[in-house]
């Protein structure tokens, strides 16, 4: 008994002191000025601009990423290719990797020293340091989200359902429409959920990649270290707020979806 009084106390203080300490500075730092400093930092041209870019690229990569990931989930479950076992790995490549890395190796493949980056710049479409690298990017690192979490489900689902379907004369579309879609929809909402929270957070490839320019490239997490590197912390500490909001709002979001797509495999 003493030594699991102990334990979940020792447990107590590392969360508080490595996440619910940290994150009270935060709040305090970024609201050290009353509300109108707070207002002031965080409704200027720049920073709308930044969360804006940050939110539609982050909506946009994730929409890709339910469809695509999806589907590459259905074909690692239902079809036995050649090579699953190295497409399972490279699904699972984004993480553990760092995502600096992830920025270079787009870079290395499509900016505007390499063959294929020149190429696409002499056919008038720009990906390196600019928008479409940074959705690049973001559907780069957030590609195992989706596949991830529909896995489970699909691997779950009984395809008697399906072939009973087929032969009551449905077709593929209805099929899928009636049969696979509700059981799968709840996994694969809680994976956008993630990969959207995720998007909006990314920094590290996107400060390889984008070219961090005000107003057309400047993400939001990059203009917080932008504003670090200018010395005014209380201003980043205001953005960084906003952007904890945010996710404090998705995490509880993707938990019950989670916790639905669990309940619908029992």
């Amino acid at each position: 008994m003493k030594g699991s009084l102990l334990l979940r106390a020792g447990v107590s203080a590392w969360v508080t002191a490595f996440v619910a300490l940290p994150l009270l500075v935060l709040v305090v730092r970024g609201l050290e000025g009353g509300p109108a400093a707070f207002w002031e930092a965080v409704s200027g041209p720049a920073v709308r601009d930044a969360v804006g870019l940050s939110l539609w690229t982050a909506g946009l990569a994730t929409a890709v990423n339910a469809v695509v990931g999806t589907c590459i989930a259905w074909v690692l479950v239902r079809w036995d290719v050649p090579g699953r076992r190295v497409i399972a790995a490279l699904v699972d490549l984004p993480l553990a990797i760092p995502t600096l890395v992830a920025g270079m190796l787009i870079l290395a493949l499509l900016g505007p020293q390499a063959p294929l980056g020149r190429l696409l710049d002499q056919a008038g479409l720009q990906v390196a340091f600019a928008r479409p690298g940074i959705v690049l990017a973001l559907l780069f690192v957030t590609l195992p989200f989706v596949v991830r979490a529909v896995e489970p489900v699909l691997e779950e689902l009984d395809p008697a359902e399906e072939e009973a379907a087929t032969t009551l004369g449905a077709r593929p579309v209805q099929t899928f429409l009636r049969v696979l879609l509700p059981p799968v929809l709840p996994a694969v909402a809680a994976g956008a959920v993630q990969t959207f929270a995720r998007s909006v957070a990314e920094f590290g490839s996107l400060a390889a990649v984008s070219g961090n320019i005000p107003f057309k490239t400047l993400v939001a997490p990059v203009y917080v270290l932008g504003e670090v590197e200018a010395g005014n912390t209380a201003g980043a500490a205001s953005v960084s707020l906003v952007l904890l909001a945010l996710a404090l709002t998705l995490q509880p979001l993707a938990h019950v979806l989670a916790r639905r797509a669990g309940g619908g495999r029992g």
